[in-house]
């Protein structure tokens, strides 16, 4: 019978940890002093000890090496555990090369973050433009007649509303637009305004500040970055007015987020 002192020498556990493993089953005592509480252990147990250690460190739980323990399959648990660290490795990889494009950026101008848009419930509408100026006129006189149609129809919280390009092309005139915002519930219907579900969707997001004449640059970076990280597109961009035309003055404080959906 080896002595705790001794048995976490040989298994390389922390007595702390023996103690943790103890209290969740995995690893008890041989055989317990019942006056002085000492702790004993079998040489056999080294065993015990030396597989809970190797589990560990491929990053099992607690609860997933029990399973082991108790005779579930190894092989099942470890490609799942496979599945979940080339999660964290894409994961990990990203972050990486969002930082490393933000070093490479002296100025900083542009960073590319990635975010899940939840499903939602979207109001839209499509028409063709002469020109993108057209689009800050059009834009409230469809929300207007929504709002005709559906009396209090609320939009959704926190708010969400873009505009897609069908085309999927640069154009000087004859734009074919598309006008999403998000709502509380489906509505009433007419020729031009349709309800519709807008699944979740994953984006890589980028903000660009200043005219809309220069947007073309945000564009290009973001289109430059997801192709180096090897993301795959998964639908039209998307063009999020957070401030314009409508509460700036100034293009110079003018502020549109750009999503590119990826799958």
């Amino acid at each position: 019978m080896i002595k705790i002192g001794e048995f976490s020498k040989l298994s390389h556990l922390t007595i702390k940890a023996l103690r943790f493993y103890e209290r969740e089953g995995l690893l008890k005592p041989a055989s317990v002093d019942e006056w002085n509480n000492y702790r004993f252990y079998e040489t056999s147990q080294l065993e015990t000890a030396a597989k809970i250690k190797s589990y560990r460190q491929l990053g099992l739980s607690v609860e997933e090496i029990k399973a082991v323990f108790a005779g579930a399959d190894v092989k099942g648990i470890l490609q799942e555990k496979i599945i979940s660290l080339k999660k964290e490795k894409n994961l990990i990889e990203s972050r990486l090369s969002i930082i490393n494009s933000i070093m490479e950026d002296k100025e900083m101008k542009y960073q590319v973050t990635e975010k899940v848009i939840p499903e939602t419930i979207v109001y839209t509408a499509e028409t063709v433009l002469k020109s993108y100026s057209d689009m800050m006129n059009w834009i409230p006189s469809v929300g207007q007649q929504c709002l005709e149609l559906n009396p209090g129809m609320k939009c959704a919280e926190p708010p969400y509303e873009f505009c897609e390009y069908p085309d999927g092309e640069y154009k000087e005139t004859d734009i074919r637009i598309r006008h999403n915002e998000a709502v509380n519930a489906f509505g009433k219907e007419d020729e031009h305004i349709k309800f519709k579900t807008l699944p979740e969707a994953k984006v890589l997001s980028i903000y660009h500040k200043g005219s809309y004449a220069n947007i073309g640059e945000a564009y290009a970076f973001l289109m430059k970055y997801a192709e180096q990280n090897g993301y795959k597109t998964a639908g039209l961009s998307r063009e999020c007015y957070i401030d314009g035309i409508r509460n700036k003055e100034s293009e110079e404080d003018w502020l549109t987020e750009i999503q590119l959906p990826i799958g």
